[in-house]
């Protein structure tokens, strides 16, 4: 058969394939055991099923961001050599979020983080931006300590959208072709509100006593996300769900991740705490009868040379290939069992 991606995928721009999780430490302790709780899932699932970022703009104390970045290249080199030298078949996917464009510790974290750890890296994630000035700022930044390591492919950036501004701008922001991922800042934006937001919009309602409008279902809130979430797909980039705070609850968490994949059009989500993960990648992840009709729609399709067909009485084209191709897609990336035929096409 041939490859579905080298098929599917030319006649429409299609988001880059990452991780659905995106987990977030900034404590040292906390990030050594996120790089070990990613080489243990890796090997269970048989792919990196989430993308661990390190985090300078939260993480690094006042008056301590240069020593907080010296040990987030030291962790970061620590995972891939580790890596390599134990010949591991999946990499680690590690990224690092540095201080605003606007900061006076941005120049500094690049310089030092990229500069030392390029090849370590697979994303950078700046935050607070407001304009596709700030994006551009930050591109050339980073392209320039890239080039300096020898690094020969440019280093993705996501972008964190944290205000009514940046909202507003988040269409041309994710036009830009560095940014790989628009992921939306919550708090921040209900904090950037002076007040108008209920602090409930900062978290999730439990649907009982709780009557105040929260993350889902306050209307500024809302449309944000949407708004996020139609910019990436109107790119080609990944949109990514915002923090749920309440990590004690799975139950609740499970049950907004699921909101924020299947109503609000989003493939990838922000975890803050180890115990979220797993929660977020069965929210993310396809029902393994999604995943058994996608299989056998595109062994049809190939059949017929990817002609249209009819299954079950529907017709199928190229459309619906291309979304039970990205829905294979993400069964992988969520770690899910898949055949042997299916297997085949995410070897390396």
């Amino acid at each position: 058969m041939q490859h579905p991606r080298d098929i599917l995928l030319g006649a429409q721009s299609a988001s880059a394939s990452l991780p659905v999780c995106d987990h977030y430490s900034g404590v040292e302790v906390r990030m050594v055991k996120s790089l070990a709780l990613q080489a243990e899932m890796s090997q269970e699932f048989g792919a990196c099923v989430f993308d661990v970022t390190l985090d300078c703009e939260d993480g690094a104390p006042v008056g301590g961001e240069k020593d907080h970045a010296h040990m987030v290249v030291a962790l970061a080199n620590q995972a891939q050599a580790a890596s390599k030298n134990n010949a591991l078949i999946v990499s680690p996917r590690v990224a690092v979020r540095v201080h605003a464009v606007h900061h006076p510790s941005f120049e500094q974290d690049v310089e030092l983080i990229v500069g030392g750890a390029a090849a370590a890296l697979c994303h950078v994630m700046i935050p607070k931006v407001e304009t596709l000035d700030d994006v551009v700022r930050a591109a050339k930044w980073v392209d320039q300590v890239a080039a300096k390591t020898g690094r020969l492919t440019p280093l993705p950036l996501h972008v964190l959208i944290e205000s009514p501004a940046a909202v507003h701008s988040a269409f041309e922001i994710a036009a830009h072709p560095r940014v790989q991922s628009l992921s939306f800042g919550l708090m921040d934006f209900v904090s950037s509100h002076g007040g108008a937001i209920p602090a409930s919009a900062m978290g999730l309602s439990s649907g009982l006593a709780d009557l105040g409008l929260d993350q889902f279902s306050h209307p500024l809130v809302v449309r944000a996300k949407l708004e996020i979430a139609a910019a990436c797909h109107a790119h080609g980039k990944v949109p990514a769900h915002c923090v749920v705070t309440e990590f004690n609850d799975a139950i609740l968490l499970l049950a907004a991740a699921k909101q924020a994949a299947r109503a609000l059009g989003y493939t990838r989500m922000w975890s803050i705490h180890p115990a979220q993960i797993r929660p977020i990648l069965e929210a993310f992840a396809p029902l393994p009868a999604e995943i058994e009709q996608a299989l056998t729609i595109l062994q049809a399709a190939a059949q017929a040379d990817w002609a249209p067909i009819s299954f079950k009485g529907k017709l199928h084209d190229r459309a619906s290939y291309r979304y039970f191709w990205h829905l294979l897609e993400r069964a992988h990336q969520t770690g899910r069992h898949l055949p042997d035929e299916a297997q085949a096409f995410f070897k390396s």
